[in-house]
């Protein structure tokens, strides 16, 4: 019998790719999240303004998202495998020469290019990876793999603490370069779909069948024509503005808490806390999607307005407890918009799109991630509080999901008109 594909297996191997990605988006995306915690050793050692000192997570954030299309268009030249092991390595480089402290500008070009392009040649292939392996669970098996991102960030806010505490900022970078290089590991176990092979009878049928069931190699390039798809268009509206706002609170949560007089590690066990309603938002929400209760758009609108109502609330507090509690909810809820934002592209611009389509979301998704750090860090500076930043966070992502619902409402608008077409046709078979 000669093997036949017959698209996402959802499951086998799959769940190995899922335990990879998971790895990966924890030592990346973790990272990121608690950049937070040299924030301030930066900004007292080179005795620079609130928004200098962002530039560095600023312009981490930012090559993280620009090299997503090269990250796209070399898994489609090569493989996942390939370019996660050059982000590991791209990686650890920018750490460990990070920790060589030569100026700011040599964190900006460490901490940040290298860092960067070396997350986003690590995190978009992983997330390629899991929504290629699956379909049917595709939702839940995606928020397993990026829930990595908030287990490690669990792990890793009294570590990096601690490390900071007893090597300096310095040491800890080295520290997590070295803990980034397994990121190499990750994609060692990223095995290519292309490989499985539905029956074993006939090894040398099974083969040529296979390749004749790939699509051509022409096909596998980069598609820029998406742009024209207004859909795409007003969804990277939305990821700008959200972009602007969700990277904000992980920067300023911790100096906003130490300037309420919350000090040691009081601040670092707030990144915890908000990384466990981080990760069951994530699964939470990964469940309730693959419920199909609700269309994904309408899911993503309502977490994302209630995180920015969330943010607008925060800069009430005036104590820890208050802070925990909002901490919680925005935890929760960022969870919620991460299990399926990403998934959501696929809605858009279907699976033959989607890394294309994951390309150019974040390429654009760069520009809100490279202004709202910047922008908060400069309102800080001019109102001499913390609680501003917040402010824009909130405004940037309850505006963010505006976009969402017009979004929503074409895909459905264009769903009508295929179901209407189709109607329209049975009919005039029927009665001639």
């Amino acid at each position: 019998m000669k093997s036949r594909r017959v698209g996402p297996p959802d499951g086998g191997y799959g769940w190995v790719v899922v335990a990879s990605a998971f790895f990966a988006m924890g030592l990346t995306g973790a990272v990121l999240k608690n950049f937070g915690l040299f924030f301030l050793e930066i900004q007292s050692h080179f005795g620079v303004l609130t928004s200098t000192t962002s530039w560095v997570s600023s312009t981490t954030i930012a090559m993280f998202h620009i090299g997503a299309p090269a990250a796209s268009a070399l898994t489609l030249r090569f493989s996942q495998r390939v370019v996660i092991v050059v982000g590991g390595v791209l990686c650890t480089l920018g750490m460990s020469l990070a920790s060589l402290d030569i100026n700011l500008p040599w964190l900006y070009l460490t901490m940040g290019v290298l860092e960067g392009t070396g997350i986003s040649f690590s995190w978009v292939p992983a997330i390629s990876m899991v929504n290629h392996y699956f379909s049917r669970w595709r939702p839940i098996a995606y928020a397993i793999a990026s829930s990595g991102e908030c287990v490690l960030a669990i792990v890793f806010s009294p570590l990096l603490k601690w490390l900071i505490e007893k090597y300096s900022w310095q040491g800890a970078l080295l520290i997590i370069g070295g803990l980034q290089f397994n990121l190499c590991v990750c994609g060692a176990l990223m095995r290519p779909l292309e490989a499985t092979r539905a029956s074993q009878t006939n090894l040398k049928e099974s083969a040529e069948d296979s390749a004749a069931a790939l699509p051509p190699k022409k096909k596998a390039v980069f598609r820029c024509s998406l742009l024209k798809k207004p859909e795409l268009l007003l969804y990277i509206l939305f990821a700008i503005f959200a972009a602007a706002g969700f990277f904000i609170p992980t920067l300023f949560l911790v100096p906003f808490a130490n300037s309420l007089g919350i000090d040691k590690y009081w601040p670092a066990f707030i990144l915890s806390v908000m990384a466990v309603a981080d990760l069951v938002g994530r699964l939470f929400c990964g469940w309730l999607a693959n419920m199909r209760l609700l269309r994904n758009l309408q899911l993503l609108t309502m977490v994302t307005m209630l995180q920015g109502v969330v943010l607008l609330l925060l800069p009430i507090s005036h104590d820890y407890w208050s802070v925990l509690v909002f901490a919680l909810l925005y935890g929760f809820l960022f969870g919620c918009m991460v299990a399926i934002h990403v998934t959501s592209i696929v809605d858009i611009v279907s699976l033959e799109g989607f890394d294309s389509g994951l390309g150019l979301f974040m390429l654009f998704r760069s520009i809100g991630g490279f202004i709202g750090p910047p922008a908060g860090g400069w309102l800080v500076d001019q109102t001499n509080n913390f609680g501003a930043a917040f402010y824009l966070s909130g405004v940037c992502l309850v505006t963010s999901a505006v976009f969402v619902v017009l979004v929503d409402r074409l895909i459905v608008g264009t769903q009508d008109d295929v179901a209407r077409t189709e109607l329209n046709k049975c009919l005039m078979f029927v009665f001639g």
